[in-house]
């Protein structure tokens, strides 16, 4: 469940080295090789070197990867069936780094064919023609890839091929193979061609798919035409779409040879593991604050009020990440702004609270946003309609205070309980600066330990310090022993008992 860039469109230049002609990769030893020879061979490479086989993808070491593995050593076609949001896309395009780095090709030839194996008649006149002079191309894995997301419109043409209209005008007969357009499947011909969700797919194209998965050949408007396609053919499903939009039909799914089950992470390593890697956070987020937000999307995904067929995507919990983290941005923008704006109404010009700029650090309270701008990415059970926030809101306390009790459970704070047992006050919100905030609590007995037990180090920044105070707080205040209220103004205000 890893982060894998799409293919690139613009194929890398080869190497100066690479034979240029059939008679130079002949007498450089090449031999042809099919597609899932050639990752079987590289896969078992890697397995030997003990090279990761599939970098970037999290998760999914002890369980999916090793039935991928036994598939592509096997030279399967595989159906990837899993929820929304399991990587499943992202695991199907890092197979490509399985494929040579560089392949010969005939060049010009669409369907990417080997000189030592040419497929369509113009290819093979063309090489007896020129035999051991024939120019040979090279050409990059990064464009051995094909993908096409199954939509209801998806026609025959598209994936396997049509008649040109335009070759017909320019003189050629029906009869003609040189007239077929050839579709994306054959277009990848010597690679890996993947379709997403292919329930989507209409039955009556699934259909057109049947020949290229057993027979490796494609028909085309009723031609006499037969060309032994050479790829891997991977496709990837919801199961939620067997009932609401579609299925893949029986044949289909008899000619692929391993049908493999994906899921969420199982354990909370492996969620912070995946958030770590994937949100692109624009402001610092401490630890436990990321923990706050894993354990968060877990409880989603666990509770009876959310349709579990739908699933709750992993990109919640890193969309939740990213979004605290640009609370804290934006917190840090603002007090810049009231600071410029402090500075520019004094006399002497210089601002009268504090000068050191706020550094943008995320707090516990700032995960409070996401109950809103997330309750999109789930699908709830329709008895719960109307309630989607306030059942986020309670799922994202219980999370807080399982990492509450997790990290600073048994720790004395008494500390802080006692700087509110004569009835002072702590007030924080989203644009209380962390000097605000610090200098309402100032030293308090145990925030060392605090501050260690949440992995903030030796000497954490204000907004560090900060991020520690405001989630002692708030454990305090969910396991009951310390009052809060939140003012017409936005801000939290901590005091007094549970």
């Amino acid at each position: 469940m890893g982060r894998v860039t799409a293919p690139n469109q613009l194929s890398p230049v080869p190497p100066a080295d690479l034979p240029g002609t059939l008679g130079e990769l002949r007498a450089a030893g090449h031999y042809y090789r099919t597609v899932k020879a050639e990752i079987r061979e590289n896969l078992l490479a890697r397995m030997r070197s003990g090279e990761d086989r599939f970098p970037g993808i999290v998760g999914y070491q002890d369980t999916v990867l090793p039935e991928v593995e036994r598939a592509l050593l096997a030279g399967h076609d595989m159906v990837l069936l899993g929820e929304r949001g399991q990587g499943k896309t992202r695991l199907i395009r890092s197979l490509g780094a399985l494929l040579d780095e560089w392949t010969p090709v005939i060049g010009g030839s669409v369907l990417n064919e080997h000189p030592l194996h040419p497929l369509t008649p113009a290819s093979r006149a063309l090489v007896a023609e020129a035999g051991d002079d024939l120019a040979v191309g090279w050409l990059h894995r990064s464009m051995r890839y094909g993908e096409k997301l199954a939509t209801p419109d998806t026609s025959v043409g598209d994936l396997i091929g049509d008649v040109d209209p335009i070759r017909i005008a320019q003189g050629r007969t029906l009869g003609d193979p040189e007239t077929i357009h050839f579709g994306l499947v054959p277009r990848t011909n010597r690679g890996i061609f993947a379709v997403n969700e292919l329930p989507d797919l209409a039955e009556r194209i699934q259909v057109a798919l049947l020949n290229v998965l057993e027979e490796r050949d494609i028909q085309v408007r009723g031609y006499q035409l037969r060309l032994p396609l050479d790829l891997l053919l991977v496709a990837s499903a919801n199961p939620e779409d067997y009932t609401n939009r579609g299925r893949i039909i029986t044949p289909l799914k008899d000619r692929f040879g391993a049908e493999i089950r994906t899921h969420y992470p199982v354990d909370l390593e492996l969620e912070l593991a995946l958030i770590r890697q994937e949100a692109d956070l624009v402001a610092g987020v401490p630890e436990h604050v990321l923990e706050v937000l894993a354990r968060f999307a877990r409880a989603v995904r666990e509770s009876p009020a959310v349709d579990p067929r739908s699933g709750v995507s992993a990109r919640f919990a890193i969309a939740a990440a990213e979004t605290v983290a640009a609370a804290a941005l934006r917190r840090a923008g603002l007090l810049a702004g009231s600071a410029a704006s402090a500075a520019a109404g004094s006399a002497s010009g210089v601002a009268p609270a504090e000068v050191r700029p706020e550094a943008p650090v995320a707090r516990v309270g700032d995960a409070v946003s996401v109950t809103s701008t997330l309750r999109g990415k789930v699908e709830f059970e329709s008895g719960e309609e109307g309630r989607e926030i306030e059942v986020l809101a309670h799922l994202l306390r219980t999370a807080t205070a399982e990492t509450f009790r997790a990290h600073l459970a048994g720790l004395d704070l008494s500390g802080f309980t006692n700087l509110v047992a004569e009835g002072a006050v702590i007030e924080t919100g989203e644009l209380v600066s962390s000097a605000e905030l610090l200098r309402q609590v100032g030293p308090v007995p145990g925030l060392a330990k605090v501050l260690d037990r949440l992995g903030l180090g030796d000497a954490p920044t204000p907004e560090e310090a900060a991020a520690g105070v405001e989630f002692v707080l708030e454990g305090l205040h969910l396991t009951r022993r310390l009052g809060k209220d939140v003012t017409e103004t936005g801000r939290t205000v901590y005091g007094g008992r549970g």
